[in-house]
């Protein structure tokens, strides 16, 4: 009996060290954003880090979801999506560094975005709320939220992106230039030049 007792006494102190350890691992695990500003310094120069919105033909980075910030530095690293500059950017980094930049940009706000085609948003609105049936192409609302905030680890937050980059991947998904989300490829594929500029203005003014 007394066996017994020690055995569970044991077992009692080995689950305590365990959740220590478990306790310890998750703390060290939380994102550093100094560790991410310092990272995140060489890529203010095209992702404005400044409380500007930066330059329309590259994506604004500040409040999106660290989540999908981290896929796309892990997939630009391996090769997954294809940029001859944010390849040679992703490269260095370690799985710790992309948490850490992600974080930072993740915890910053950019400008609001306004609409500059009036006579195309509310094409853009329609398609982007409601889709085109007749073409398979599924509401944008459906996994960017009404509102454009998208969903952690999910779908990116549009709402506010520049137009011109938001234009450059829809184009680069119809034309098989981008290639990691079948999703949006297959979405894409349907989409003629004007669906798409009416989709990136409208994009581009949600908050």
């Amino acid at each position: 009996m007394k066996r017994f007792s020690h055995l569970i006494a044991l077992a009692s102190v080995a689950l305590s060290l365990s959740g220590l350890a478990h306790s310890a691992e998750t703390k060290a695990a939380k994102p550093d954003l100094a560790a991410g500003e310092a990272k995140a310094a060489v890529c203010s120069a095209c992702h404005a880090v400044d409380g500007s919105r930066g330059l329309p033909t590259y994506p604004i980075l500040q409040g999106q979801h660290p989540e999908y910030i981290v896929k796309q530095l892990t997939e630009f690293k391996e090769g997954k999506r294809k940029n001859g500059i944010m390849s040679g950017m992703a490269a260095p980094l370690s799985p710790e560094d992309m948490r850490n930049v992600a974080a930072f940009f993740g915890s910053k706000k950019a400008p609001e975005g306004t609409a500059k085609n009036k006579d195309l948003v509310a094409v853009g609105q329609k398609i982007y709320r409601g889709g085109i049936a007749k073409k398979g192409v599924a509401a944008c609302a459906g996994c960017h939220s009404p509102n454009g905030a998208g969903m952690p680890a999910q779908y990116p937050r549009l709402a506010g992106q520049h137009a011109d980059y938001t234009k450059a991947q829809l184009t680069a998904f119809r034309q098989g230039e981008r290639t990691n989300s079948a999703q949006m490829t297959a979405i894409a594929a349907n989409l003629s030049d004007k669906e798409i500029e009416a989709l990136s203005d409208y994009i581009a003014g949600l908050r």
